[in-house]
């Protein structure tokens, strides 16, 4: 928000000796943040003076161009003396047409410095000797229109000769602020005039303090078919003169606002918005066509928007329509049809509080933002639409001329003013500050509420225009942001006693630990996927993870969809850092999926209160399910060559001890089973991963085509597994197994069996056979060669038995021979010798 001094300054009566550097500060400190202080001055250096136009001769040129050959009356001073040819003056060459003999317009002389560092001197150009330039708006720094010169309106009183910068400039200073989305209010001059009185301890005098009338359609018909549409107020001005020009204080303040002056209806609506904090529109009487009316769109409506586009409307606009159809996007912007003109006479002023959601949701929908959306997306006073309707009628009558018409039309209503009650002990208390309930009762009378003092109690009613006064904590922020955050000091609140992290955050910790502990790097990925990404991962059209979940608005339209694996997000960092010549990467990456599980759409709650259980209970059945997962890439080397022996390349076993390493931090043991799984995994080289008889992922090498879609290093592996899974199978405890203080026994045994056993199944077999005494049991040799048939391998197992007693050999021999048996029946296994 750019809020002109003056202007300020014309709405509160500011005390003798206020300078602009402390009402900045006081905005500031009320949350009002004044980001800078900018002044309207031109930024131009040099004579910039009044001159008439004498003559001018239009000459063609080769390059199709024609300019004008023009001779200027500048002032006795600075004419070049008279000849035969030609009176005193000077001699310009100008490219634009839109001036006539006898015109006034602005001469920038040799010598002088315009915006953008333009420097003018006298130049020959075209044949002639230029002494100087005629300026257009864009030239001087007064606006965007560079195909026509400013010629100067005569009701301006200007001579020639006479200073332009005086003429063309008023000196202002401007505060630009930023405005929060719970300080709506801030977004008019209105709103922040009061917001200054009360800092500077001055009263208010509200001119827009004038209450809705009572309902009305005397005026041009008008009727509400949405309860979107809150209210509408319509005010007709008739004999209106077209050509009527904007005041100069206007197009000065609205300049100053970072608004561009257009016409006179147009710079009055834009300056009472400004003002008032209500968007209005201006219609062309002559243009609407019966009765107006307030609709959400039709299935195929378009409308041609004052831009100039034809838009495709959706179901959930919310428009303004005539006899004719579609003739505006409420809130947001005009229809071309109904626009005011260069010859409109009649015009028909609207002001209407719409619902700011609905405003919303259509100008992003259309990417139509504009200065009237931004305020009714934040929420406008819905008490002030007539208001500011007579404001404007009374400037466009004022400045153009006409009659306001005495029948009006007002439909709808003002909501109710919120009223609440508080106890004045709950400010102090809360701010931690010993605030007075006198300060307490000042501070919000000076904001506009009503306050009723019963004892310890405040009754308040909220006025239409605070909207974020909701509760009574809303209350007490409000005074302390008034009070002075710096009057309130700083203190720690005292937490309360905690029980700590639960088992699974500590065990989710250890399982970070202990893989970061391995080696490898974890990294953190936007969970956004296109569907080019699961494409890529080679995955069925039946897979789950194929189920994304489409965000409404995406930070990214290239990338709508929430990722259902975390193996993207990897990949696009592994192939970032390889093209870097980061070659040796080891990266995991703990997140959440999200499926789209076929959930109902979400309820929308009223956020002026706390949803209802039941409403919760929606918005939960609506989230997609989310599991917890992790995953991990490796690629290139795991040891670097040096001269202490060759490179070791990462490869499966790298991210299977990933897996394992995970499991065994919670005290679990994960068993491997080879898999030819699914995409994006290599058929073959893939293990699926188990706890128990649950299966929680897989790990391997990715598929060629993966590899190459990703642009991923040859022979990349990883593994993706459901961590919350993991941790729901942990056991409890966590306790430290004492060292025993016996000896071991160990027995190895070598078993032959056929070639599709799987060495997990046979050590499964090893441990139900080989009893309590079983310490642990580790595959160490897979043997296939001269010694064992076709179609057999050899698996070797080193087994290992303890007691709380020195075993004897024969015992461990006997837990041993009990296990190969187990073998044996279930698989066939025979024991090598």
């Amino acid at each position: 928000m750019k809020a002109p001094m003056s202007w300020l300054r014309d709405l509160v009566a500011l005390p003798e000796g206020t300078d602009t550097a402390t009402v900045a500060a006081r905005f500031t400190a009320l949350g009002l943040t004044v980001e800078h202080v900018t002044s309207t001055g031109p930024d131009i250096t040099g004579p910039l003076v009044v001159g008439r136009v004498l003559s001018f001769s239009d000459e063609p040129q080769k390059n199709g161009k024609v300019i004008r050959y023009c001779r200027v009356d500048v002032g006795d001073e600075l004419n070049d003396p008279a000849s035969e040819e030609f009176p005193a003056s000077r001699g310009i060459v100008c490219g634009a047409h839109n001036f006539a003999v006898g015109d006034l317009v602005v001469v920038v002389l040799p010598g002088a410095v315009l915006p953008g560092g333009f420097e003018i001197s006298a130049r020959k150009t075209y044949g002639h000797i230029s002494d100087g330039m005629i300026c257009s708006d864009l030239e001087l720094g007064l606006g965007e229109d560079h195909d026509g010169i400013r010629v100067l309106d005569p009701s301006l009183g200007a001579a020639v000769g006479d200073d332009a910068l005086e003429l063309l400039w008023t000196q202002d200073e401007v505060l630009e602020m930023e405005v929060t989305p719970d300080l709506s209010h801030g977004l008019s001059m209105r709103g922040l005039a009061r917001e200054a009185a009360s800092a500077a301890g001055v009263g208010f005098d509200d001119p827009y303090a004038i209450p809705m009338p009572e309902n009305s359609e005397a005026g041009q018909p008008v009727v509400l078919e949405s309860d979107r549409a809150v209210n509408f107020v319509a005010l007709t001005i008739e004999g209106f003169d077209p050509a009527a020009p904007s005041p100069k204080f206007m197009v000065d303040r609205l300049v100053a606002s970072g608004v561009r002056s257009i016409s006179l209806p147009v710079d009055v609506t834009n300056y009472v918005m400004l003002e008032s904090g209500q968007p209005l529109h201006a219609y062309d009487a002559a243009g609407l066509q019966g009765t107006i009316r307030v609709r959400q769109a039709h299935e195929g409506e378009q409308l041609r928007t004052l831009d100039g586009v034809l838009r495709d409307l959706a179901p959930d606009d919310l428009l303004i329509t005539d006899d004719s159809g579609p003739i505006g996007l409420a809130g947001v912007m005009g229809g071309e049809a109904t626009e005011v003109k260069e010859s409109t006479t009649s015009i028909v002023l609207e002001a209407a509080h719409f619902d700011g959601p609905s405003v919303s949701r259509t100008f992003r929908r259309h990417g139509l933002f504009s200065e009237a959306s931004k305020r009714f997306e934040r929420i406008v006073d819905p008490g002030v639409p007539y208001a500011a309707a007579r404001r404007a009628a009374e400037l466009l009558v004022t400045h153009g001329g006409g009659t306001i018409r005495p029948e009006y039309t007002y439909v709808g209503k003002v909501p109710a003013k919120h009223r609440l009650n508080l106890r004045s002990g709950l400010i102090p208390a809360i701010l931690g500050a010993d605030v007075p309930v006198s300060d307490s009762i000042r501070i919000l009378q000076a904001s506009g509420l009503g306050v009723t003092a019963l004892g310890d109690s405040l009754s308040l009613e909220v006025p239409t225009w605070r909207p974020d006064l909701r509760d009574p904590y809303d209350i007490v922020e409000e005074v302390g942001r008034k009070f002075g955050y710096d009057r309130i000091g700083r203190s720690m609140p005292t937490p309360p006693p905690g029980g700590g992290l639960t088992r699974r955050q500590k065990d989710a910790r250890r399982v970070l630990a202990a893989v970061a502990a391995l080696g490898f790097t974890e990294v953190l990925s936007l969970p956004f996927v296109s569907a080019d990404d699961v494409d890529a991962l080679g995955v069925a059209p039946d897979d789950p993870r194929r189920k994304l979940v489409r965000l409404a608005n995406p930070l990214d339209d290239t990338q709508p969809f929430l990722r259902t694996s975390l193996l993207p997000g990897l990949f696009r960092a592994v192939a970032k850092n390889t093209s870097r010549s980061n070659d040796d990467l080891a990266l995991f990456e703990r997140g959440s999926g999200y499926f789209d599980s076929g959930t109902p759409d979400a309820p929308r709650p009223d956020l002026s209160q706390r949803p209802s259980d039941e409403e919760l209970a929606a918005l939960e059945a609506a989230l997609p399910t989310q599991p917890d997962t992790i995953a991990a890439v490796v690629t290139g080397n795991w040891v670097t060559a040096g001269w202490d022996g060759r490179a070791v390349p990462a490869d499966w076993r790298h991210v299977v001890a990933f897996a394992e390493t995970a499991a065994a931090a919670v005290g679990l043991r994960i068993s491997r089973v080879n898999d030819d799984a699914a995409m994006p995994w290599h058929p073959g080289r893939c293990a699926r991963l188990v706890v128990g008889e649950l299966t929680i992922g897989f790990a391997g090498e990715l598929h060629p085509e993966v590899v190459r879609a990703y642009g991923l290093p040859a022979r990349t592996c990883a593994v993706e597994f459901n961590l919350g899974d993991l941790l729901a199978a942990a056991p409890a405890g966590g306790t430290i197994a004492a060292i025993s203080g016996f000896p071991v026994a160990k027995e190895d045994v070598a078993l032959v069996v056929d070639e599709a056993v799987a060495a997990a199944d046979v050590r499964a077999a090893l441990v139900e056979g080989a009893g309590e005494l079983l310490e642990s049991v580790v595959l160490f040799d897979v043997y296939r060669g001269d010694q064992i048939p076709d179609g057999k391998k050899s698996l070797a197992f080193a087994m290992r038995f303890r007691a709380e007693r020195t075993l004897k050999d024969a015992e461990a021999a006997q837990a041993r021979n009990a296990a190969v048996a187990v073998a044996a029946e279930r698989f066939g296994a025979v024991q090598r010798a």
